[in-house]
C-alpha cells in the first residue's frame, strides 16, 4: 500500500516536474534573449526584475493561502469538496477583480509611488496579469486535487509555448520586418522592448484561462458563507506565512531601487536578477515537488506510516537538490553563457542563492507539521522572523556591498526559517528525520565545490573534466549510502516502515 502511494507520488512529481522544469526551462530561455537584446547598462532588465518581484508579492496577497486551504477542507469530513472549490474560487476571483479596479482608479498615484510615472501602463498590465494568475491558481489546484497532472502540464506548457513564440517574434522577427516594411508595423515601437514583455505575458495568461472552461462550470455550486468563514479562519495565518515567505524571495528586488535609486540601482538589479535566473533550477525542483507533495501529504495524513514517509522524502529531496547544486556549480563555464557577458560580474551570487533555495525547500518540507495540526500561525512567525533578517541585511549592507547583500540576506533568512521550524516542529509533532545524513549531504556538496575552486586547470574542456570528477564523487557517495536502496523500493520501504 505504502509502496503504491510512494510510486504515485514519484509519478505525479515526474509529470508536474516535466511541466514545471521543462516548461520553465524553456521560458528561462527568454532570459538570454532579454539580456542579449537589453544591455545591462540600460537598466531595462532591472525594470523587468523589479516589476515581477512586485507581482510575486501581490499574487500571494490575492490568493491569501486559499490553495492550501482548499486542499485541507476538501479532505475534511462533513465538507463537500465541490463547495470548497467553488467557495475558494469565488472568494479569490472577487478579491482579484477588486484589486484590478483599485489599481485602475488610482493608477497615477500608484505609478508615481513606484517610480514608474513615465510608464503607468506597466502597472496596469501587471495588475491584470497577477489577478488572472491568482484566479488560475485555484483552478490549477482543482486539477491537482483531481490527480489530473496531464491537463495541468498541458496548460502550463501552452502558456510557455505561446510566451516564447511571441517573445521571439517581438525581439527577433519584428525588428527586421519593421526595418524592411515599416508600413506593415505601425503598431511596433523598437524602443518599447520592456513594455512588450509585459504585453505578451498578458495575452498568453488570458488565453490560458479559456482552457479552464470545463472547471468553471463548478461555480454554479456557489459561495457557502458558513464554509468561507471557516476557511478564512484557517487561511489567515497562511496569508501571513505567504507574505513573509514571498518577501524572503522578492523583498530584495523590490527594495533595491529605493536603496540604490536611479539608473545605477536598475543596472545593478538587472545584473543580480539575470544571474539569479541561473540558480533557479533549485526553485524548479522545489516547485515540481510541491505540486505533487502537498495533495499527497494531506490525502495520506491518516496513514500510520506517514511520518516515516515524510522523513524518507526529506532525505531524498536533499540528495537531489544537492546534486543540482553540484551540477550547476561544476558546469558554470557553460551555464554562464545563459546570460549576456555584460551581466557576468554577478555570477558570484549563484552558489549563495542556490543554497538559500535549498534551505527554502527544506523549510517547505518541514512546514507540514503545522499545516496538518492547524497551527499555521507558526509558519507566519517563522517566515516573519526570516523576512526581518533578510530586510535588515539588505538595508544595512546593500549600500556597502551591493547585490551581494541580497544573496546573503536570502541565505540567512531561509536558514533561520528552516532551523526554527525544525526545532519547534520536533517538539510539537516530531518526525524521524535523518538529520545527520541530511547535514552530511549539504556539507559534503559545499565542501566539494569549495575544493574545486582551489585549483582550476587552463582551458574549458580541462576544467569541465576536472569538475566532473567532483560531481561523480558526490553521486557515488550518495548512491552507496542511500540511492542504491531506493532502486529496490519494495525492500527499502518494508525495511524502513518496520522501524
Amino acid at each position: 500500500m505504502a509502496n503504491n502511494k510512494l510510486k504515485k507520488l514519484l509519478s505525479d512529481t515526474a509529470i508536474y516536474g516535466m511541466s514545471s522544469i521543462i516548461g520553465r526551462f524553456l521560458n528561462y530561455l527568454l532570459v538570454p534573449l532579454y539580456t542579449y537584446k537589453i544591455a545591462a547598462e540600460s537598466g531595462g532588465y532591472g525594470v523587468v526584475t523589479n516589476l515581477y518581484a512586485y507581482t510575486g508579492l501581490i499574487l500571494v496577497l490575492l490568493i491569501f493561502g486559499m490553495e492550501t486551504t482548499f486542499f485541507r477542507f476538501s479532505n475534511k469530513e462533513n465538507v463537500n469538496p465541490e463547495k470548497a472549490f467553488s467557495t475558494s474560487l469565488i472568494a479569490v476571483g472577487s478579491v482579484a477583480l477588486f484589486f484590478v479596479a483599485v489599481v485602475t482608479i488610482f493608477l497615477t498615484p500608484i505609478s508615481n509611488a513606484m517610480n514608474y510615472a513615465t510608464h503607468p501602463e506597466y502597472i496596469e498590465i501587471m495588475a491584470i496579469i497577477v489577478a488572472l494568475d491568482a484566479f488560475q491558481a485555484i483552478l490549477f489546484s482543482r486539477l491537482r486535487y483531481e490527480n489530473r497532472p496531464i491537463k495541468f502540464a498541458a496548460l502550463k506548457l501552452l502558456f510557455i509555448g505561446l510566451n516564447i513564440g511571441m517573445n521571439l517574434f517581438i525581439f527577433l522577427v519584428a525588428p527586421n520586418i519593421y526595418q524592411q516594411y515599416p508600413s506593415l508595423m505601425g503598431w511596433y515601437n523598437p524602443d518599447y522592448q520592456v513594455g512588450y514583455i509585459f504585453v505578451v505575458n498578458l495575452i498568453c495568461t488570458s488565453l490560458v484561462t479559456f482552457g479552464f472552461i470545463p472547471e468553471l462550470r463548478h461555480l454554479r455550486n456557489g459561495l457557502d458563507f458558513s464554509l468561507l468563514k471557516q476557511m478564512l479562519k484557517y487561511t489567515w495565518p497562511l496569508l501571513l506565512l505567504g507574505i513573509a515567505g514571498i518577501l524572503n524571495q522578492v523583498a530584495d528586488k523590490i527594495c533595491y531601487r529605493f536603496i540604490v535609486p536611479g539608473t545605477e540601482g536598475e543596472v545593478q538589479l538587472g545584473i543580480y536578477g539575470a544571474c539569479v535566473k541561473i540558480a533557479m533550477i533549485m526553485a524548479l525542483i522545489t516547485q515540481a515537488f510541491r505540486y505533487a507533495y502537498e495533495p499527497f501529504v494531506f490525502g495520506n495524513n491518516k496513514d500510520k506510516n506517514s511520518k516515516t514517509t515524510q522523513a524518507l522524502v526529506m532525505k531524498l529531496f536533499v540528495i537531489v537538490t544537492m546534486m543540482a547544486f553540484m551540477a550547476v556549480m561544476m558546469y558554470m563555464d557553460i551555464l554562464r553563457h545563459f546570460i549576456s557577458p555584460s551581466y557576468w560580474e554577478g555570477l558570484k551570487v549563484i552558489p549563495i542563492v542556490m543554497m538559500a533555495e535549498v534551505f527554502m525547500g527544506v523549510y517547505y518540507n518541514l512546514s507540514f507539521w503545522y499545516k496538518l495540526t492547524d497551527q499555521t500561525y507558526w509558519g507566519a512567525i517563522f517566515s516573519g522572523i526570516g523576512c526581518a533578517v533578510l530586510l535588515a541585511i539588505n538595508f544595512i549592507f546593500v549600500p556597502k556591498i551591493g547585490y551581494m547583500a541580497c544573496a546573503w540576506g536570502g541565505f540567512a533568512g531561509y536558514g533561520i526559517c528552516m532551523v526554527l521550524s525544525f526545532l519547534v516542529g520536533q517538539k510539537k509533532a516530531p518526525i524521524p528525520y535523518e538529520v545527520g545524513k541530511i547535514l552530511f549531504y549539504m556539507a559534503f556538496a559545499v565542501a566539494l565545490y569549495l575544493l574545486s575552486t582551489i585549483y582550476q586547470p587552463e582551458g574549458m574542456a580541462a576544467r569541465l573534466a576536472y569538475n566532473t570528477i567532483y560531481l561523480v564523487v558526490f553521486v557515488i557517495v550518495a548512491y552507496i549510502m542511500d540511492i542504491k536502496k531506493v532502486f529496490d523500493i519494495k525492500t527499502f520501504l518494508i525495511t524502513r516502515l518496520k522501524h
